[in-house]
């Protein structure tokens, strides 16, 4: 590694905002393991969002306002914006493939190593929301990140590694830093990816700014998921400004990458959580669309994805008892266009 109506399942109860109780498209099993860290990465590898021959391939997924996912929906039902162009959808299939997922945990020695415990115990709970074919990672990080288990099916590997974590070396949690690290190491794993990132949100000393964290994860074609593990602990003690502003960077770098983010006071809304990211994953759209003015300059593009009825008005969409409810559309905010030689 590193080296077009909603579900008829009921919600559950207090559920968090994502994607809830869909049913999971047909899974293709993929019996490549992602590359160790240190190894060349095979050829030809399939990005999540990328530009290749002047083609974008976006992945996208899309739930009423309930959290339940809408099934059957066609080409002609998304309208893709790119610079607020309209663009042709050149074609539209469900994401079949099995989960490859980072778990990024700050384990430091903040709060006498509270912060740490905690959030291994909650990335041990995530373990038994994967499907025996999909990928997992740990990577630790306080003040450098560290590969605690590279990508295997074996999640008792993984979660004996989470129990069996010494304690933290260093009170430094340097998010900013890990996440470029490991972004840098998922560069050479192919297909669709993520990360999900548990963390108090803190940054203490990160070579890396985070203007630079925000433009790497532009131009990455990975999915982020943060789960805050420090909501309860700061709401209790007050307002704190610090906090509200490493609250507001997880949810800008879910929000940049086609992600979500949560940030949970009780133990018993984790379940709940965890459900959402796989189910996320699980039950996304890959829209492929080629802009024909792409001028290969490095720049910027943003998007906007919207879900449309055949009159090309906004979809109509009612639970079951006929209430009309809202479309909410998770899928990346831009893509960095490729930059050829020359192009200043």
């Amino acid at each position: 590694m590193l080296g077009v109506t909603p579900r008829s399942s009921a919600n559950p109860p207090q559920a968090p905002p994502g994607p809830q109780n869909p049913v999971p498209p047909a899974q293709q099993k993929d019996t490549q393991a992602p590359p160790p860290a240190g190894q060349a990465a095979p050829a030809g590898p399939e990005y999540t969002i990328s530009v290749e021959s002047a083609l974008v391939n976006l992945d996208v997924l899309v739930t009423d306002e309930d959290g339940k996912v809408l099934a059957g929906l066609k080409k002609d039902n998304f309208r893709v914006l790119d610079n607020g162009r309209p663009q042709a959808i050149t074609n539209l299939a469900p994401v079949e493939a099995p989960i490859t997922i980072v778990m990024l945990l700050e384990y430091s020695g903040i709060a006498y190593d509270y912060f740490a415990y905690k959030g291994a115990d909650w990335g041990s709970g995530f373990l038994s929301h994967l499907n025996p074919e999909d990928w997992v990672a740990l990577i630790r990080y306080d003040m450098k990140p560290a590969i605690a288990v590279d990508f295997t099916h074996n999640k008792a590997a993984v979660r004996d590694a989470l129990n069996t974590l010494s304690y933290p070396q260093f009170r430094e949690a340097n998010m900013f830093d890990a996440i470029f690290d490991t972004l840098d190491r998922l560069e050479r794993v192919k297909g669709k990816k993520s990360i999900l990132l548990i963390t108090t949100g803190a940054d203490t000393f990160s070579r890396h700014t985070l203007d630079q964290v925000y433009r790497r994860l532009k131009e990455a074609d990975v999915t982020v998921f943060c789960i805050g593990s420090a909501e309860r602990e700061y709401m209790n003690a007050g307002n704190s400004l610090s906090y509200f502003q490493a609250k507001n960077q997880l949810q800008t770098f879910a929000r940049l990458t086609g992600g979500h983010s949560w940030f949970p006071r009780f133990e018993g809304e984790l379940p709940s959580i965890f459900e959402s990211v796989a189910n996320f994953l699980r039950n996304q759209y890959r829209i492929g669309f080629s802009p024909p003015d792409l001028a290969h300059d490095g720049k910027y593009h943003r998007l906007k994805v919207e879900i449309v009825g055949p009159d090309g008005k906004p979809l109509v969409v009612k639970n079951d008892k006929g209430k009309r409810r809202k479309v909410i559309v998770y899928a990346r905010e831009g893509y960095t266009d490729t930059k050829r030689p020359g192009n200043n």
